[in-house]
């Protein structure tokens, strides 16, 4: 792209995070196109139609489905943790284009961050929790 192209567009951008998956976030004006990692997002998110509606869930409720290009950066996690964070990343861009936004997507709760993580094993234990089984004799 030429810098006249840069300068005329204007770029939002939203960074989403869920469980270890952060997806960085651009929206651009466009025809409502999702390209993930460089891949159409039809094709990244392809074992669930479910997916695709939670990354533009945002979009639907402000009626602004095809006015934005998503191009987005997601690495870590599985599909439905990066489809979650694409999701918040979306939420916090549209934000960001007018605070009055704001207001709707917190109401419906896409600026909320599911704080789950996986815990950590700890010294001594088969897993997170679970104490290996003990034995008197």
């Amino acid at each position: 792209m030429s810098t006249e192209l840069i300068k005329t567009r204007a770029i939002y951008s939203g960074t989403g995070r869920r469980k270890c998956s952060v997806a960085q976030v651009r929206l651009v004006p466009g025809s409502g196109n999702l390209v993930i990692n460089g891949i159409p997002g039809e094709s990244y998110l392809q074992f669930s139609p479910n997916y695709l509606r939670v990354s533009y869930a945002p979009l639907q409720v402000l009626g602004l489905l095809n006015q934005y290009d998503i191009h987005v950066n997601a690495r870590g996690g599985g599909l439905t943790g990066q489809a979650d964070a694409i999701r918040l990343g979306v939420a916090r861009a549209l934000c960001s284009i007018n605070p009055e936004n704001r207001s709707a997507l917190k109401s419906e709760g896409y600026l909320t961050r599911d704080p789950r993580v996986k815990e950590r094993k700890k010294y001594g234990l088969k897993k997170a929790r679970k104490a290996p089984q003990f034995s008197k004799r």
